[in-house]
């Protein structure tokens, strides 16, 4: 369903010491003059995840890229110790809305229990990860104001905010492994009515864990969103479903087959081998773009219609 651009990958790491091993899973938005901005995730040799910049007007020929991260983990946060990961952006009330994951490592001997691992590690490696879904707000994507962590007290990642209140109210899809969760927020540091949305398939590519990949386009028919899913040979592939607009906790339609899945080389072999991870989509008429990291290594871009991403979804 989706052509990969001929350019693939789009972005690649590069000598400078903070992406020189990986430049991944990219936040992607469109702002009103058609220029595609990109937040991507890079790691140098220190392992460090940090935010980079990018942008295109074609959405595939890099015009300009930052030689410095443009964010990076706090200093002094102990809950950004590995750094800030997969980034995903909206636009709201004029200003660029950022969720991340902040990424940290659990301390065994720590006496505070909020600080003691649990008994289950589904962030992988039987390692003592530690991720909060975190949030910057930015309007230039050279400064950043710091909203810190909007999930406290859970380990919890793949965080989209929708680009549009829905009710008055913010709309926030996280992922409680193994499946996607939605809730709802005035001031988005209170959240509720939290509630799975989207499980995984038993015998499907999505069989294993979900999460959701960019921000929901609002469409005609709803809510079209993006989303990622493994199987049990920890297979990323892409999917969509569409969500009732004015009730996106409800499913209209979903796909029965992956619409992106690792062919390439550079999508087959890499750091994690095996992995499309979708994590920004943009909307130019009947195309939609999706920007997705590629073996954990690199950044690719796809097309397809609109009209066939919906008439593959299944009730």
């Amino acid at each position: 369903m989706f052509a990969r651009a001929p350019e693939n990958p789009i972005l690649a790491p590069t000598p400078l010491w903070w992406e020189s091993v990986a430049v991944f899973n990219p936040g992607v938005v469109q702002d009103a003059e058609g220029i595609i901005h990109l937040l991507y995730r890079a790691t140098g040799r220190d392992g460090i995840s940090r935010l980079g910049y990018a942008q295109t007007r074609d959405g595939v020929t890099i015009k300009a890229r930052s030689r410095e991260p443009v964010f990076e983990p706090e200093f002094g946060n102990e809950l950004e110790t590995f750094g800030v990961e997969d980034p995903r952006i909206v636009f709201l009330d004029g200003t660029y809305y950022v969720t991340y994951t902040a990424a940290s490592q659990y301390r065994i001997d720590d006496p505070h229990p909020e600080l003691v691992p649990p008994q289950e590690q589904p962030w992988g490696a039987g390692e003592p990860w530690r991720v909060r879904i975190s949030l910057a707000l930015t309007k230039d994507f050279r400064s950043f104001t710091r909203h810190g962590v909007i999930l406290p007290d859970v380990d919890n990642k793949d965080g989209v905010l929708f680009p549009e209140r829905v009710d008055g109210q913010y709309v926030l899809l996280h992922r409680l492994p193994p499946d996607i969760w939605i809730a709802y927020s005035t001031d988005l540091r209170d959240w509720r009515g939290h509630r799975a949305v989207l499980r995984t398939r038993p015998a499907y590519w999505d069989e294993q864990k979900l999460g959701a990949g960019a921000p929901p386009l609002c469409i005609d028919e709803g809510w079209l969103l993006l989303y990622h899913g493994s199987d049990h040979h920890n297979v990323y592939r892409a999917g969509f479903v569409l969500l009732d607009g004015r009730d996106p906790s409800r499913v209209l339609g979903r796909s029965e087959a992956p619409a992106l899945e690792p062919l390439e080389p550079y999508e087959v072999g890499g750091r994690v081998p095996r992995v499309v991870f979708p994590t920004g989509v943009v909307r130019r008429g009947d195309t939609i773009l999706m920007y997705y990291g590629a073996a954990d290594t690199v950044v690719g871009v796809a097309r397809a219609s609109l009209k066939n991403v919906l008439s593959s979804l299944r009730s």
